[in-house]
């Protein structure tokens, strides 16, 4: 059976990998895969989506975020590390039900497609039974998001190794569809080694890549020296945060095969740490950014970019560049992820996750100067015109496609009202 073809049609296309913009250029989709980049292509019958006044990217990745807070949006702002962990972990996150963590997940994800954001990494960490952990899965699925779901362990909680045994076995088995999955343990900065080598063990046996939290202390003030020491570092693990560790845990992660994943603005919100990307870039590890907590910070992918690129223009000697920040963005982010022979940039064999932005609205004018530069210091979440997933739009026009938003929204804010207590 022929697969369905799209041409998104002249408009300027960025290529990551090489860091340049193309004008006027096309991109042709078949069926799920994006088959070539070019201007003018000749795809007679193919559906026509116009990219004119247009900048065409890879779809935005997200290497950290719960997206179960969006229903606990801006109630730790005015705070530090701790009061949010006691707030949103061990006060709000035991009130959440099955359906309550369901639904504020469905609308997290819904908001990162809304805003460009076509891969997350769902850091889920208030499942209280077996009911939450298939609520979100089901939640992801249904979103339309490409999505690697972290079995997380609550911090103020039990953890449940069955659960994630049968999740592994029965609900995502596959690592090559759409939704996949990933063990979030709280890691060896928060908790004994004992309990750190039974959570890798169990990665191992499931064949499950690894991301946890990282910092110096209170458990581990050197958690990557202390994962070498006793034979549990491991390729391909990704490092969230780690601001407040030294050159030699970095380039630990780095020699090991590590990712890392930074979340500046939230860290910066919430930790008061010193930038760390530039560090990371420094010591060599391939580097993705996330928004973590929009309990703190805004959900969008630009406003994350803008933090990244303050904060290592304040920070670091030679700082981020536009293209450098893009680049976490989208195709590191993929690659940390484990996905960057699917996902990340506009090439040939790989999926179509992609977004367009408008250019012709009043703070993306004239754009062509630098339509990368454009992207990260301009653009906001209110410009992404049109989004595909695997070739699937799930936003045209400046509207997600969804038919039951109105029902989606009514359900988070009750969801939000009960929580509240």
């Amino acid at each position: 059976m022929p697969q369905n073809r799209t041409v998104i049609r002249g408009g300027t296309v960025i290529d990551v990998e090489a860091g340049t913009a193309l004008p006027a250029t096309d991109v042709l989709v078949e069926g799920e895969h994006i088959v070539a980049v070019g201007p003018g292509i000749d795809a007679p019958g193919a559906e026509i989506i116009d990219a004119t006044h247009h900048i065409v990217l890879p779809g935005f990745v997200d290497v950290h975020r719960h997206a179960w807070q969006s229903a606990l949006r801006a109630t730790a702002i005015d705070v530090d590390l701790q009061t949010y962990l006691e707030r949103v972990l061990g006060q709000y996150g035991p009130r959440f039900t099955a359906e309550h963590v369901g639904t504020a997940t469905l609308a997290g994800a819904l908001e990162c497609l809304d805003a460009g954001v076509t891969t997350l990494m769902d850091f889920s960490h208030a499942l209280h039974s077996p009911a939450h952990t298939d609520a979100v899965v089901d939640a992801l699925a249904d979103s339309g998001i490409r999505a690697v779901f972290g079995y997380g362990f609550p911090m103020y909680g039990a953890r449940d190794l069955d659960d994630v045994r049968r999740v592994r076995t029965t609900r995502l088995a596959d690592d090559d569809t759409r939704v996949t999955i990933a063990l979030a343990p709280v890691g060896p900065s928060f908790t004994p080694i004992d309990v750190v080598r039974e959570d890798w063990a169990l990665a191992d046996e499931l064949g499950l890549r690894l991301t946890f939290h990282v910092s110096s202390g209170p458990v581990a003030t050197r958690p990557v020296t202390a994962l070498r020491e006793h034979g549990l570092l491991r390729a391909g693990s990704l490092y969230i945060h780690g601001s407040s560790l030294n050159d030699g845990e970095l380039e630990l992660i780095a020699s090991s095969g590590g990712y890392a994943g930074s979340t500046p603005a939230a860290e910066a919100q919430l930790t008061g740490g010193t930038p760390v990307i530039g560090r990371l870039r420094k010591a060599g590890v391939v580097t993705g950014l996330g928004v973590d907590a929009v309990t703190s910070v805004a959900g969008d992918m630009f406003s994350t970019m803008r933090a990244a690129l303050v904060g290592s223009q304040i920070a670091d000697k030679e700082p981020l560049t536009a293209i450098d920040v893009l680049r976490m963005a989208t195709l590191d982010g993929a690659t940390a992820l484990g996905l960057g022979h699917r996902t990340g940039s506009i090439t040939p064999g790989k999926q179509a996750d992609l977004v367009l932005l408008r250019t012709d609205d009043l703070n993306l004018l004239a754009a062509d100067h630098d339509a990368v530069g454009a992207v990260v210091a301009s653009a906001h979440a209110g410009n992404v015109d049109t989004v595909l997933v695997a070739g699937h739009v799930v936003k045209a026009g400046g509207r997600l496609a969804r038919t039951d938003l109105d029902a989606v929204t009514s359900a988070v804010r009750e969801v939000a009202a009960a929580v509240r207590g």
